[in-house]
């Protein structure tokens, strides 16, 4: 899979996207940047199978914006990986209270959802080879 660079400029009829710096095509909005860049990539070199290249849409709004724009990303991504980790603990939690005989009801008490989600969790065998 390649991962290409897109810096996204705003002007009055969308999006100006540039590859490395230099200005290629453009949209109108950016929900279609993608799929424009591996339409213009298809021109280039029409031989070549574009659909695995993958976009890394960079927003060029002036610094401040830019930079807000970048950290609220990497803040949703560090979430994500945060509520990862935090199922991935629950099931094995569940898992061991279950084990000492503590009932669904208890145990969703105790852990503050609800009885089944400690169904869901105990179900889900995703961890259970770490867990052992």
């Amino acid at each position: 899979m390649t991962m290409i660079d897109v810096t996204a400029t705003r002007w009055d009829g969308g999006w100006e996207l540039a590859i490395d710096g230099d200005p290629v095509t453009q949209v109108r909005t950016l929900d279609r940047a993608e799929q424009q860049v591996r339409d213009y990539l298809d021109t280039l070199a029409p031989g070549v199978d574009h659909s695995d290249v993958q976009v890394n849409l960079i927003p060029d709004l002036g610094t401040g914006v830019s930079v807000r724009v970048k950290e609220a990303r990497e803040a949703t991504a560090a979430a994500q990986e945060r509520q990862v980790a935090a199922a991935r603990q629950a099931r094995t939690v569940v898992r061991e209270l279950r084990a000492h005989g503590v009932t669904v009801s208890d145990a969703a008490v105790l852990l503050g959802v609800s009885p089944a989600r400690i169904s869901q969790l105990a179900k889900d065998k995703t961890d259970a080879a770490v867990a052992s």
